[in-house]
């Protein structure tokens, strides 16, 4: 699978406006205030309107507070399944692989990435049913190589979406990359990843938050592996100044 020449998963053209140092205050007052009302269970569109609205917020923000904002009882639930880094001791892991590959991508290639209350990071990016490799995937994939190896993994396995289409053909290049980053992992498409990540026993590489509100244990990976990417664009929306 091949790279296209000029793609990458960069910013949005609005981006640099939409998430201005001067709206980062304003973003993270409107994540807690989101969460307030998700703890409180009121509706989640409802509340995503009225905090919306109240702020005066783009699709693109509500989209990024929506994707940062958790409930008090998802934050402490989240918490207490997170892995600290460490030895992983031999366990196997089981990876949400376009949910990993693209952060990683649009943090290597620029674009925004939000560090939300349960300190997953996530991507504004949007696939809708295609993926397209871009010029930063071979990164992002040995990048996450790099990371798991330190933290002496048992079996890998990375899990894909079969309705994305492409699908296939990452999983190809990923079996092919495997063994030459020191990691012979397998990778399989599959109708529905993310049942399949909610019911393991294994360690859940995800930032879905449907997936961590069910997994037994998950691993931060793409927080762990950006560490060594000081220069890529996280955006800190977990707390209200």
């Amino acid at each position: 699978m091949r790279p296209a020449d000029t793609r990458h998963r960069g910013p949005h053209p609005a981006d640099e406006r939409l998430f201005a140092p001067e709206w980062v205050p304003v973003l993270r007052q409107a994540v807690a205030e989101l969460s307030w009302l998700l703890s409180r269970d009121y509706p989640p569109a409802g509340s995503m309107k009225l905090v919306g609205d109240r702020y005066a917020l783009t699709e693109r923000q509500r989209w990024a507070v929506g994707r940062a904002a958790c409930s008090d009882e998802q934050q402490i639930c989240r918490a207490a399944s997170l892995l600290p880094p460490g030895d992983l001791g031999g366990r196997p892991v089981s990876i949400d692989g376009f949910n990993l590959i693209i952060t990683l991508e649009t943090a290597l290639s620029g674009g925004v990435v939000l560090r939300g209350r349960d300190g997953a990071l996530r991507d504004l990016s949007s696939i809708h049913g295609t993926y397209r490799a871009v010029q930063e995937t071979d990164r992002a994939i040995r990048l996450a190589a790099t990371t798991l190896l330190l933290l002496n993994p048992g079996p890998v396995c990375w899990l894909l979406d079969q309705p994305v289409s492409n699908s296939g053909r990452l999983a190809a290049r990923l079996r092919e990359l495997g063994p030459t980053l020191g990691l012979p992992w397998t990778a399989e498409v599959v109708m529905n990843p993310d049942r399949v990540l909610a019911e393991t026993s294994d360690i859940v590489i995800t930032s879905d938050s449907a997936v961590l509100d069910r997994a037994g244990a998950w691993l931060n990976l793409a927080a762990l592996a950006l560490t060594t990417e000081p220069a890529c664009w996280l955006l800190e929306l977990g707390e209200a100044s």
